[in-house]
C-alpha cells in the first residue's frame, strides 16, 4: 500500500470522509474481514451492522490503527493513508470508543481522559474541560474518582467524554449504549446529531436495531467478515434488518405460566456502608425470589447495583449471616465457592477480568466456577474439560477456534455467550446474572433470554440486573428498581410501564400523586412511523406539567421532543383517555395555568378522576 506522512488534510468538497477498499484481516482460526469496502460521507451517521463475530470490531480497530490489515487500502478525505497506530489516527481527527474499555483501573477518571489528549494541556485543564463536556451532554462524571470504583455504565461515559474532548472529524462508537439508560441514550443521540450537523462523520456499531433506524442515515451490513448489503436503515424494519444481519428473524420468546416453588433467595434489611468514598451505601435492601420465576432489578448504573451483587455473590462478606439467605440458609458470611455449593451461580457484568481470564483457554476458564472435570487429588480430566467447553460452544453458537481458544480472542458478544452458557449449563438452583445480553446481537440476545426462560421453567430462580428495560420487560415476572442504594417495592410485570419504572429510577416510588401535576404517558405506535411490518412494542416518553405551565406549552414541549408532530394550529389533541376516544380543544382554555386541571367543573378533571392521563397517537405523515 502507498505510504505518506500522516498529516491532517483539508477536506475535499466531494471526497468521502472515509473510503475503505479490499480490507482483509485473517487470524489463525478465523478470517475476520474479507475484501471489505466501506464509504462514509462528511456529516453522515453510518451504522455497521452484523452478528457477533461478523468482523465489525476488527474493522473499526483497523481504521483506528490498533490492528494492521493484511490487505486493502484506506483514504481519508480523498487522500491515501496508512495508519500505523492510534496516535496517528488521532492526528487525523479519528476518535474511537471501544466496546472493551481501554482504561486503567489504578488511575482516576481525569487521568484516564488525559492519556488520550494533547499533552500540552495540564491535568487541571483536562479536568475542567471534562466537567464542562460531561455536563453539556448529560454524561455526569467526577474527575478525581478512581476508575476501579466505577460500574460498566459509568466507565462507558468516561470513554465517550474522552472521545468528545478530541473534537473528532470521524468518531467511531462500538456499542456505545449497551449499558446506558434510555434517558442517557436520548442525550447521546442529541450529541451525535449536533456533531454530525457540524461536519463530523460517525461510525456507529450497535445491535439495537431501533437505535440504528432512529439515528443512522446509512448502514453497511457484515456477515462472516464480508459486506452483504448497504441500505438506508430509515427505510427498513427491525425484521428486515434482522434478515440482513443474521439471515433470519430472531425466534419469539415463549413465556409460560409456571407454578412458583419455595423461596430460594431472601434478602432482609441489608445495609452496608460503601467500601470507598465513591461507592454507594446499601440501605435496608429487601427482596425475595422464588423457584420458577425471573425477577429483574432496573436502575441507572452506580445506584448500588455493584454493591448489592458483591453481597449476593459472596465477594463482600460483611453482611450479617442471616441478611442474605439461600434456600433458607444464612450465607452472609460465606464466600463464592461455598455459595456455589448451595447452587448459586453468578454472571458478573465485567466479561474480562471477572467473568473470564483473558489469557486462558475457554476450556480452562470453565474451572473458574465449574469443578466437574476435576478428579481425585485435584487432577484435571482434560478430555472431559474440553468436551464440556465444546458442548457450551455448540449449544450457545459461540464463534471461537474451539475449546483451546483464548478468551481474549473472542469478540465481546461471543465471550458473553460463553460465560452465560457456562453458568446456565451448570443447572443452578439460583442464577444471578448482570447485564446478560450486553453487546450481543439480536439473535444471540433472543437465545440467551430464551435459555433464561427455560431455566426458569425447569424450576430455577433467576435474578437479572439490567439497564435495558426492554430486556427486563421481555423476561421478568416481577421487577424491582434500584435508586440511591435503596430497592423499590416489588412490581408485577403486568403493572410495569416504562413511565412508571422511569419515575422509580429517581427513587419516587413513595411519592403521592399530585392532582395538579398529572403524569402524561405519550405512546407513539411504531407501526405508524416505521412500517406496517414492524411488530416491536411501543415507545414511551414521560412528560409532567411544570408549575405555571399551560396545557398549550406542554403540547409544545411534547412536539419539541420529536416524539410527535401536530398540525400547525395545535387547536386539538386527539387521543385516548382511559381507553376512550377523546378530543381536547385548546380554544377557550388556551394559555390557562395548570390550575385548570384542579377545577372540579373542568370536564377534563371529571374525565381523569384523579388518574394519570394516557394518550395514544398515530404519527402524521412526515413525522419522525
Amino acid at each position: 500500500m502507498p505510504h505518506e506522512t500522516i498529516t491532517a488534510a483539508p477536506p475535499s468538497a466531494t471526497a468521502p470522509r472515509l473510503q475503505l477498499t479490499g480490507i482483509t484481516k485473517a487470524y489463525p482460526a478465523v478470517v475476520a474481514n474479507s475484501d471489505v469496502a466501506l464509504r462514509v460521507l462528511p456529516g453522515e451517521i453510518h451504522a455497521v451492522l452484523g452478528e457477533n463475530g461478523a468482523g465489525k470490531s476488527t474493522l473499526m480497530k483497523i481504521i483506528y490503527g490498533a490492528v494492521k490489515p493484511d490487505a486493502g487500502s484506506m483514504q481519508i478525505d480523498g487522500r491515501p493513508v496508512v495508519i500505523r497506530n492510534p496516535q496517528e489516527a488521532r492526528a487525523l481527527g479519528i476518535a474511537m470508543v471501544f466496546q472493551h474499555f481501554s482504561l486503567f483501573d489504578t488511575l482516576t477518571v481525569a487521568e484516564n481522559v488525559w492519556l488520550g489528549l494533547d499533552k500540552s494541556l495540564s491535568l487541571a485543564e483536562v479536568s475542567q474541560r471534562m466537567l464542562a463536556t460531561s455536563q453539556q451532554y448529560g454524561l455526569q462524571l467526577e474527575p478525581t474518582r478512581p476508575l476501579h470504583t466505577l460500574g460498566v455504565g459509568e466507565r462507558q461515559r468516561v470513554e465517550i467524554v474522552r472521545s468528545l474532548l478530541t473534537s473528532p472529524r470521524l468518531l467511531i462508537l462500538d456499542e456505545p449504549t449497551s449499558v446506558l439508560t434510555p434517558q442517557a441514550v436520548e442525550n447521546l443521540f442529541v450529541t451525535l446529531r449536533q456533531l454530525a450537523a457540524g461536519g463530523c462523520s460517525i461510525l456507529y456499531i450497535s445491535h439495537k436495531l431501533h437505535e440504528i433506524r432512529e439515528l443512522c442515515t446509512a448502514c453497511t451490513v457484515l456477515r462472516g467478515g464480508k459486506v452483504t448489503g448497504v441500505c438506508d436503515p430509515r427505510q427498513e424494519s427491525n425484521a428486515s434488518l434482522s434478515r440482513l444481519m443474521i439471515g433470519a428473524e430472531p425466534p419469539a420468546l415463549e413465556h409460560r405460566e409456571v407454578a412458583l416453588g419455595a423461596t430460594v433467595l431472601e434478602v432482609r434489611d441489608l445495609s452496608l456502608a460503601r467500601e470507598d468514598q465513591f461507592g454507594m451505601d446499601l440501605k435496608q435492601v429487601s427482596l425475595t425470589l422464588r423457584a420458577g420465576e425471573v425477577v429483574g432489578i432496573a436502575g441507572v448504573s452506580g445506584n448500588g447495583q455493584k454493591e448489592l451483587l458483591y453481597a449476593l455473590s459472596g465477594e463482600d462478606t460483611r453482611a450479617g449471616p442471616q441478611a442474605v439467605q439461600v434456600a433458607g440458609q444464612g450465607v452472609g458470611k460465606l464466600n463464592p465457592a461455598q455459595r456455589r455449593a448451595l447452587g448459586l451461580h453468578f454472571v458478573p457484568e465485567e466479561r474480562l477480568g471477572r467473568g473470564a481470564v483473558p489469557a486462558l483457554s475457554l476450556a480452562h476458564n470453565l474451572l473458574l466456577t465449574r469443578s466437574d472435570a476435576v478428579g481425585r487429588g485435584g487432577w484435571l480430566q482434560l478430555r472431559a474439560l474440553r468436551a464440556q467447553a465444546a458442548a457450551i460452544i455448540d449449544r450457545f453458537k459461540v464463534k471461537a477456534g474451539g475449546p483451546g481458544a483464548a478468551a481474549s480472542s473472542l469478540s465481546g458478544g461471543n465471550l458473553q455467550k460463553f460465560i452465560v452458557g457456562r453458568e446456565i449449563a451448570a443447572n443452578p438452583a439460583l442464577l444471578i446474572v448482570s447485564q446478560p445480553t450486553w453487546g450481543v446481537d439480536v439473535g444471540a440476545a433472543a437465545q440467551i433470554r430464551g435459555e433464561i426462560l427455560k431455566l426458569r421453567d425447569s424450576g430455577c430462580a433467576v435474578l437479572v440486573v439490567s439497564e435495558e428495560l426492554e430486556e427486563l420487560f421481555d423476561i421478568c415476572d416481577r421487577m424491582y428498581v434500584m435508586a440511591k442504594g435503596q430497592l423499590s417495592p416489588s412490581l408485577p410485570r403486568a403493572e410495569a410501564t416504562v413511565a412508571l419504572v422511569g419515575q422509580w429510577m429517581s427513587g419516587l416510588w413513595n411519592t403521592p400523586a399530585n392532582p395538579i401535576k398529572q403524569l402524561l404517558t405519550v405512546t407513539v405506535l411504531r407501526q405508524a412511523c416505521c412500517g406496517a411490518d414492524d411488530q416491536t412494542g411501543p415507545l414511551d416518553a414521560v412528560f409532567e406539567i411544570a408549575e405555571g405551565e399551560s396545557l398549550e406549552e406542554l403540547v409544545g414541549r411534547i412536539e419539541a421532543s420529536r416524539f410527535l408532530q401536530y398540525s400547525s394550529t395545535h387547536d386539538t389533541l386527539h387521543g385516548l383517555v382511559n381507553d376512550q376516544p377523546v378530543v381536547i380543544v385548546f380554544g377557550p382554555s388556551r394559555g390557562r395555568p395548570p390550575e385548570y386541571l384542579a377545577d372540579p367543573a373542568s370536564p377534563l378533571v371529571a374525565l381523569l378522576n384523579g388518574q394519570p392521563l394516557h394518550f395514544v397517537f398515530r404519527m402524521n405523515e412526515g413525522g419522525r
